[in-house]
Order: C-alpha cells, then sequence, then structure tokens
C-alpha cells in the first residue's frame, strides 16, 4: 500500500480470486496476465489499466464508455460468474450507484434480483462495512431504495421493509406517503455521519409494530422505546462495537423528546434533555432537523426555528454549566457527616434529588444549608 498525497494506491501482483461454497472468505490465486486480472473485476468502471510505459489506458471491456454515460455493468457481460466470484459485489453494484449516482444496466440488475440470496455467505462484517460506504455516499436513499427494489435489503436490514406501506398520522405537517418514503427523505437530509445516518434509517423502525387507530387517528405510540431495542438488535446482527450500538439507539430513543421542544420548555428540561443525551447531543439536533420532511415552506420554518432555539439554548447552558458546574451541593461524605451514617443505598437517591432540583434551577449548586434543610425532609419522607 503507497500513500501518494491524500490518495492510497494498493500494489499487488495479478490475481484472481472465487468463493467455495462452504466459506464466506474468497479464495485468492496470483497470475501472471493483465487480462485475466481485469477479468475478475466486478464492473467495467473499475476494470481499465494503465499501461505505466506509454501512459495508454488499457480497455479491454468498455469501461470507458460506461463512465462518460453513468452506466453500471458487469465485466464481460457475465454478471452471474461476477458475482458467484463474490457475492459482496451485489451491495457494491447498489454502493457505487449511490455513491456515483450510477444506473445499473437491466442484465446486471436482473442478476443482482436472482442472486440476492447469495448475500447470507458473505460476513457480517463486510456487509456492514459496505452499508457505511453506502450511508455515507452522497445518495444514500437511492442506494437504499435499490436495495429493497434488488431484493438485498431482504437480507441485511429486513425490518426495513416493513416500512413500506405503513401510513402516517394524517395531518399537513407529514407529507410523505409512508413511513419508507419518510424515513429515506430523513436519512438523505441527515449529515454524513455514520452515527446519524445510521439513526435517520432507524429512528421509526418500530412504527409498524406500534400503529394503533384511535378516534380516526394514527399513533404510533412507545415507537421510541421499541425502536431503541429493534435498533440494539439489529446493530449487533451486523457486528458494531458496543458504543456505536449504544449511541444509535440512545439517538433513536430520545428523538420523540428533541422533536417535542417548545419555547415553554424550562432550562430544567433543557439540562435533562442534553444530561440524557450526552455525547450524542449534537446527532441528535441534526436528525432532529433532518426529520422536518414536510413540502410546505412555513412549516419547514417553524419547525426549523424551534431546533435551532434549541441548539442555541444547549450552547448557553452548556457555557453556564462551564462557570457553575451542575453538582449536588453536599457530596457523600458531607452528607454521611450530616446523618452521622456510614455509605449504604440510603445515599445514592438523596444525592440525585439534590442534583435533580439544581439541573431545574430550584437550588443553587452552593447552597449547602438549603440543601442540608431539603436532605432531612427528602429522608424523613422515605424512611417513613
Amino acid at each position: 500500500r503507497l500513500h501518494y498525497g491524500s490518495d492510497i494506491i494498493e500494489i499487488t501482483t495479478f490475481r484472481t480470486e472465487r468463493y467455495n461454497p462452504e466459506s464466506r472468505k474468497p479464495e485468492v490465486c496470483f497470475g501472471t496476465r493483465l487480462e485475466d486480472d481485469l477479468l475478475r473485476r466486478d464492473f467495467t468502471i473499475n476494470a481499465l489499466a494503465r499501461d505505466p510505459l506509454n501512459g495508454h489506458i488499457i480497455d479491454l471491456f468498455g469501461g470507458r464508455q460506461d463512465l462518460e454515460t453513468h452506466i453500471l455493468r458487469a465485466v464481460g457481460n457475465e454478471p452471474d460468474k461476477r458475482f458467484d466470484e463474490d457475492p459482496l459485489r451485489l451491495l457494491r453494484a447498489v454502493r457505487f450507484a449511490a455513491q456515483l449516482d450510477f444506473t445499473i444496466e437491466p442484465q446486471t440488475r436482473r442478476s443482482i434480483l436472482r442472486q440476492a440470496p447469495k448475500l447470507q455467505k458473505i460476513s457480517r462484517e463486510r456487509i456492514r462495512d459496505e452499508m457505511n460506504k453506502l450511508l455515507l455516499s452522497p445518495h444514500p436513499a437511492k442506494g437504499l431504495d435499490l436495495l429493497a427494489e434488488l431484493g438485498l435489503m431482504e437480507w441485511i436490514v429486513p425490518e426495513v421493509l416493513e416500512l413500506r406501506g405503513v401510513s402516517q398520522q394524517l395531518t399537513r405537517a407529514v407529507s410523505s406517503k409512508d413511513v419508507y418514503a419518510h424515513v429515506l427523505r430523513v436519512v438523505e437530509r441527515s449529515s454524513p455521519r455514520l452515527t446519524t445516518r445510521w439513526s435517520a434509517l432507524l429512528h421509526d423502525i418500530a412504527k409498524p409494530r406500534t400503529k394503533s387507530i384511535e378516534d380516526n387517528k394514527v399513533h404510533f405510540f412507545g415507537h421510541e422505546d421499541v425502536g431503541a431495542y429493534m435498533a440494539r438488535d439489529i446493530l449487533k446482527r451486523l457486528h458494531f462495537d458496543r458504543e456505536f450500538i449504544e449511541n444509535v439507539s440512545k439517538i433513536v430513543r430520545l428523538h420523540m423528546r428533541a422533536n417535542a421542544y417548545t419555547s415553554e420548555w424550562t432550562d430544567g428540561a433543557v439540562r435533562r434533555l442534553m444530561l440524557d443525551s450526552g455525547e450524542i447531543l449534537p446527532d441528535l439536533l441534526d436528525l432532529s432537523r433532518a426529520d422536518i420532511t414536510s413540502y410546505r415552506a412555513d412549516k419547514v420554518s417553524r419547525a426549523a426555528a424551534r431546533v435551532s432555539e434549541l441548539a442555541e439554548r444547549c450552547q448557553r447552558l452548556k457555557e453556564e454549566a462551564e462557570r457553575v458546574p451542575l453538582k449536588s451541593p453536599l457530596d457523600g461524605n458531607e452528607l454521611m457527616a450530616l446523618f452521622n451514617r456510614s455509605p449504604g443505598p440510603w445515599l445514592r437517591p438523596i444525592k440525585d434529588h439534590l442534583l435533580g432540583l439544581v439541573i431545574d434551577g430550584v437550588l443553587s449548586p452552593d447552597d449547602k444549608e438549603e440543601a442540608a434543610r431539603i436532605a432531612r425532609a427528602f429522608l424523613e419522607k422515605t424512611e417513613q
């Protein structure tokens, strides 16, 4: 591997590779002919070579024309053979279409539809990595829709397919035809960060399973909580690390709270959202911005203003907390001295109660006298 400026150039000898039906790892065979090496490539746009002596481009399969016409075509017009060699190419085809905004030519499309179940041969890690690249591409909604159209999503995140045809609450604020279309728009509008894009894809994943109709209205009660559990299971299947899984599931669980923000919220309510979200607050706010999918300019403007106001209040309260940290006026040692008690389960509820009052702005972080009075009353009440 050679680093040339900001580019990485991978150097290898000519080779071919294929999959053993019993294995998820490709068998690599090294060769001596350029033609054989180019023939093993996945798509014509990747089967180009350059002669280092004269600079001529070697194009055996029409890759230059496909580049010019934005067509993705399997090498040698043998898509079944190319996908047999490495079934991950099924997913790579969609990823390239999303990255480059290319069209998959008909013969290659038909082959993907036929071969989609072969994704089962591929390790979850390789599928995860391709999905990450697709979600970070310039056209993620196009890629996701292709996964559904070509039968691939069934073998990656089949829960996404359940979103199709699920109608949302019939209000002007939600103009997308169904949850599936809404989710694709949110993904497209979200910032190109993995945590945000996966959260956008999964934020409404539980709506089909929580849908109810009451008083001629559609409801999805608790979909954020059910969705958080579903997101955790989906990301575990794809072998994401624990921190990433927890961050995405937390965003899914909290997204309705952020969306419910109004100017009437107290500083305490904003602080609690900040504390509950922690480091994922920027991603949560970004999802809230992307979740505004109305086509009406006035609706979009008002909703965007709410998110901006929430972000500004979070920033102000963060700066205030840096000057005066939010903490209980009495620490554990002071509380034990106050009540002449040893450490025990009685201590944590008092500290949490005092901290909650500080967060809500009811108690000053440096008012030890008032904190002692409140602590006595709290302990007396809880031990009655």
